[in-house]
């Protein structure tokens, strides 16, 4: 039993001389593609705002509505990337709701023609919206259109899983936007390391969506706890980086950490003996049949 901050944890059969389980291709990736260009469209309709304020009433109008399209589009092309990267990050998963980055073309477009039809051209300024909203599908591409994942498998699992696997990386996000307070390099890697092993079980269980029993504690209780933990920690920290919290805060990461890869193991062991049994049922209905198997 492990107790930080608040948070209680008491995992059992944990293993400190086992290594982590195999790397997914999501471990390790902090950065984000929500970045550079992204950045950019927030920064291009600036000049309108600007020079809405020297135009005459209706030219401002134009250039004002001009520029809230242009930052709307901008948020949503945004969001859009981020929640692509997390489509792609997983093997079970819904395509979003709401295609954001199809949206955020259109109101680039729609942006680009209002500021076109400042000057009264308006076949300049649909020409101009048009060219501007395929720009942005040629740079940011589409949304995803389709779930991933999901075929030839029970609805009602996957979903379970994809609930459960949003909800703990929601989890893990905070942790990391609450670490990111400290400005501390160490702290950021240490703690992108657990990320990356609880990451290991979110790829287990959406592999095998039975899993998600016996990883249910793991993704929901221990996560929030965990959450819960370096929020606390984080205030602590801050006012007292010399004091006792972040030795106590790295022991309960290693603790976490120890457990959640004893349990992926687990599951993932078991899962060889699921598989094991059924091959051995399989051998001897053939044998059954008179059929002879090495």
């Amino acid at each position: 039993m492990v107790q930080r901050y608040g948070g209680t944890y008491s995992p059992k059969g944990s293993d400190d001389g086992h290594t982590p389980a195999e790397r997914s291709p999501y471990h390790g990736k902090t950065r984000t593609r929500a970045g550079g260009r992204v950045n950019l469209l927030f920064l291009a309709p600036l000049p309108l705002a600007f020079l809405a304020f020297f135009s005459e009433p209706g030219d401002l109008i134009l250039r004002l509505l001009g520029f809230g399209a242009l930052i709307a589009a901008a948020w949503l092309t945004r969001e859009g990337v981020l929640a692509h990267e997390a489509y792609d990050a997983r093997k079970i998963a819904r395509r979003p709701a709401i295609p954001r980055k199809i949206f955020g073309a259109a109101l680039t477009g729609l942006g680009l023609f209002l500021a076109g039809s400042v000057d009264g051209a308006p076949l300049i300024a649909a020409g101009l919206g048009a060219l501007g909203a395929g720009l942005h599908l040629f740079s940011f591409g589409l949304d995803p259109l389709t779930h991933k994942g999901m075929d030839d498998i029970d609805t009602f699992q996957t979903d379970r899983v994809a609930r459960a696997v949003t909800e703990a990386e929601k989890h893990l996000r905070t942790m990391q936007q609450e670490i990111e307070r400290t400005k501390d390099r160490h702290l950021k890697d240490r703690l992108d390391r657990f990320i990356t092993t609880a990451r290991d079980m979110f790829r287990t269980v959406e592999d095998d969506p039975r899993d998600l029993t016996a990883a249910r504690k793991y993704l929901g209780v221990y996560l929030l706890g965990a959450r819960d933990a370096t929020t606390k920690f984080v205030d602590i920290y801050m006012r007292d980086p010399s004091g006792t919290a972040r030795a106590d805060y790295e022991t309960l990461l290693d603790d976490l950490e120890a457990n959640f890869t004893a349990r992926t193991r687990q599951l993932l062991n078991d899962n060889r003996t699921d598989l094991d049994v059924e091959i051995e049922v399989l051998r001897e209905r053939l044998a059954r049949e008179g059929v002879q198997t090495d």
